[in-house]
């Protein structure tokens, strides 16, 4: 297995295109006419030259969301400590973004608030339209043309959607760029004042929250002579004489062959699995590989991927300490499917899956009586939901007891948190949610209900706490 190696860089990158995203430290922050800033500082009390003079560097930070990587802050670094009590959103403007909170701190981190800092930390709103840096085909977080995966009429695999092989990008990477201009005066720790300046300074580094933390490694499978291009998630402080889960997490058709990192920009479902908090709870392997290519569709054969997965999961349980009786995945679309028919055809592999809007022939669904799912999918999905029902029909066939609710898809945290207490009160091997019918659409969103099942599935904790509590 080689090693992918990725620099810090600014281009944007189109669909197909291999995405760099930044590890580096801020060099000196460019201005618009293309010089090198200014370091020098005035003495205490005084003023010296604008603001930007002094400003070393500006870090580009990302969060990623149920819809998709977002440009959420950035972070300001100057040659001296700035006090935080004379900041305000007005101090400071950025091209095409709303500023909605600034603050000092001691690193390019957000939240983590200190009186005086080198770093200004100006956060942004995730909802402005330019903070998107996921997009599909007709915008972010929107279903393109042909469709993503199983699901509704927004876009399905079969008719009119992609076949397996097909490998044209669903969506987009946009590179994490940001111009800044330091509208207001800025005071250091001392009491020298710098002044506001009309210079307008772009973001030279990126930092990407959580997706940092993945490596990026290709695993060329010998038994099927396919190569898989693969994200890996170590825990931090990874132990060889300790035993550790791992989770697998399959992406939808709108991702293939854009970047190894897809699967982790495109929303949560790799991502959330290696959260500080997750992983305060459940230290963890994660693993999200990128497929070239459509892997399945709805005739239900796979290409050589789908064998292909299954070894790569074997090979990096082979290289670290991973506990075999706690290894678990989980998909969304194109991504369930392969979880269902990886759970049939390889029945040894997994502990437990997290189902996310995906079907499998039910005259095939037998041997997932003997399998611990969660599935989850919205009443609008108009092929997931009724193969989903023809699934845990046929469990229940087979004796296996199924708890079934119906959830509002617009639920808050805490009423999430209520809706899966309930359902594990049930003590079931199978656990069958559904959003009702018209509550997983944000209103005024055009996107598709099969779309937005994963933008809010992999929102809720307490499903991913329940995944890891089931063993073989």
């Amino acid at each position: 297995m080689d090693r992918r190696r990725f620099m810090a860089g600014t281009a944007t990158a189109t669909a197909g295109a291999l995405v760099v995203f930044a590890g580096a430290s801020p060099s000196s922050a460019r201005e618009a006419d293309g010089t090198t800033a200014a370091t020098g500082a005035a003495g205490a009390g005084g003023s010296g030259g604008s603001g930007g003079d002094h400003v070393k560097g500006l870090t580009a930070i990302t969060q990623v969301f149920g819809a998709g990587q977002k440009l959420v802050a950035v972070a300001v670094e100057y040659d001296r400590e700035i006090d935080g009590r004379t900041l305000s959103t007005s101090t400071f403007t950025v091209a095409d973004r709303t500023v909605t909170k600034v603050y000092t701190n001691r690193s390019a981190d957000l939240a983590d608030r200190a009186r005086y800092g080198r770093y200004v930390i100006v956060e942004l709103s995730p909802d402005d339209t330019a903070a998107a840096l996921w997009v599909t085909q007709q915008g972010g977080g929107t279903p393109p043309t042909g469709g993503t995966g199983t699901g509704d009429s927004g876009g399905g695999v079969g008719a009119g959607g992609p076949k397996v092989g097909d490998t044209t990008p669903g969506g987009t990477i946009v590179a994490a760029k940001a111009t800044l201009t330091q509208a207001g005066t800025v005071t250091t720790a001392h009491g020298t004042r710098y002044p506001a300046s009309t210079t307008a300074l772009t973001t030279d580094a990126v930092k990407n929250l959580i997706v940092d933390d993945f490596q990026q490694f290709t695993f060329n499978d010998p038994a099927t002579g396919q190569t898989l291009n693969y994200n890996l998630f170590v825990p931090k402080d990874y132990n060889p004489r300790k035993h550790y889960p791992l989770v697998l997490f399959m992406h939808d058709a709108s991702v293939v062959n854009v970047a190894t990192e897809g699967p982790l920009v495109q929303g949560l479902g790799a991502v959330c699995w290696a959260s500080p908090e997750d992983q305060a709870r459940h230290e963890a392997f994660v693993l999200a590989p990128e497929y070239g290519s459509v892997v399945i569709d709805d005739d239900y054969l796979p290409s050589t991927l789908f064998d292909a997965t299954a070894n790569l999961v074997e090979s990096v349980t082979q290289q670290y300490s991973i506990d075999r009786k706690r290894r678990y995945t989980t998909g969304q679309s194109m991504g369930a499917m392969m979880s269902l028919g990886l759970n049939i055809k390889y029945p040894d592999l997994f502990a437990a899956a997290f189902i996310v809007a995906g079907q499998w022939p039910e005259a095939q669904a037998a041997p997932l009586a003997k399998k611990d799912l969660w599935i989850l999918v919205s009443a609008d999905d108009t092929k997931a939901y009724p193969g989903e029902q023809a699934i845990t029909a046929v469990i229940q066939e087979q004796g296996t007891q199924v708890s079934t609710a119906l959830w509002d898809g617009q639920s808050t945290a805490a009423e999430f948190a209520a809706d899966v207490r309930g359902m594990k009160a049930q003590r079931t091997p199978v656990n069958f949610a559904a959003f009702e019918a018209g509550t997983v659409v944000p209103t005024g969103s055009t996107t598709s209900a099969h779309m937005a099942t994963w933008q809010v599935a992999y929102t809720i904790p307490g499903i991913r706490d329940w995944i890891m509590r089931q063993s073989m």
